[in-house]
């Protein structure tokens, strides 16, 4: 189904962050290095460092022609892909920032860290527009809904909390896991939003009332990343347990494990972050073992 393609070096230290581009044929990443890494989807190889920093970063997203850098000084560092320059630095978070998301509709960036702030930001100038209380502890995980009517929160408490994106507004909020929410992702079907913890549960919530639909015991310690595949019924998981796991999303079957102890190559270390590539021909994997995985479709 899936194999190993190829491991891309490098990295000294940890990584904490994979990214997609606007311009397809690279992404990016970024740990504890204090800077951020391009790599080439073509060569599958190291391109470039495209930008420093000045701390460990654990979240990279480029929206358009600016690429966003969460960092553990609670600082944003905002970098402009055509001048190729840092452009500015969004400061309101007092700790880590663990989380940025892009909401296309409203022309929003919004963020969320440790200190438990969610902060708004204007896309195209960077000004600070709003910022609330999310929870009383670190918010570790955001996901937008794919209609971008509703903002789900997941924190260390276990809590799972859906705003109204129009006013941010609390809509509802519930015990979602026993630890820590470590990931969340909206189905692309829209009508469910599934959510992994600390205590290694998988579940799946109904959109419309957010009632439990399905809870799977996926993984032997945190889940840390969740990615649906862009076209295919596939959905991974990724695990400081050092596996990923493919599972059918019309019923969460579990599909194939990729790991070390499974297929004989895989991370040594917590996998800490996992993307698909646009075309969903590749699933890109990073962790503390400093390396990326690259797997593929067998033929």
């Amino acid at each position: 189904m899936i194999k190993h393609l190829k491991t891309l070096e490098g990295h000294q230290n940890p990584i904490y962050a994979l990214s997609n581009a606007i311009n397809q044929n690279v992404f990016f990443s970024a740990g504890n290095d204090k800077g951020v890494v391009e790599w080439s989807f073509e060569t599958l190889a190291f391109s470039k460092v495209l930008m420093p920093i000045n701390s460990s970063s654990y979240v990279i997203l480029n929206v358009e022609d600016k690429i966003y850098v969460g960092m553990r000084s609670g600082l944003i560092s905002v970098f402009n892909l055509n001048d190729k320059k840092n452009s500015y630095v969004l400061n309101s978070h007092h700790k880590a920032v663990f989380d940025i998301k892009f909401i296309k509709s409203k022309g929003e960036i919004i963020s969320v860290g440790e200190d438990g702030l969610v902060n708004i930001w204007s896309y195209a100038d960077g000004k600070h527009l709003y910022q609330f209380h999310g929870s009383d502890t670190t918010i570790r995980t955001i996901a937008i809904s794919n209609d971008e009517k509703e903002l789900a929160i997941g924190t260390k408490n276990g809590l799972i909390k859906i705003f109204n994106i129009d006013d941010f507004a609390l809509k509802v909020e519930f015990q979602a896991h026993d630890k820590p929410v470590t990931s969340l992702s909206f189905h692309p079907n829209n009508l469910h939003l599934l959510s992994g913890g600390r205590d290694a549960q998988l579940k799946t919530w109904n959109k419309s009332n957010y009632s439990l639909e399905k809870q799977v015991p996926a993984h032997l310690f945190s889940i840390y990343s969740i990615a649906f595949h862009p076209v295919l019924d596939y959905v991974a998981t990724a695990s400081q347990d050092k596996s990923i796991k493919i599972w059918d999303t019309k019923d969460y079957r579990l599909l194939k494990i990729l790991s070390l102890e499974k297929v004989g190559v895989g991370h040594t270390h917590s996998i800490n972050s996992m993307i698909w590539s646009p075309d969903g021909r590749l699933l890109i994997s990073a962790g503390d073992d400093k390396n990326i995985n690259v797997w593929t479709f067998e033929s």
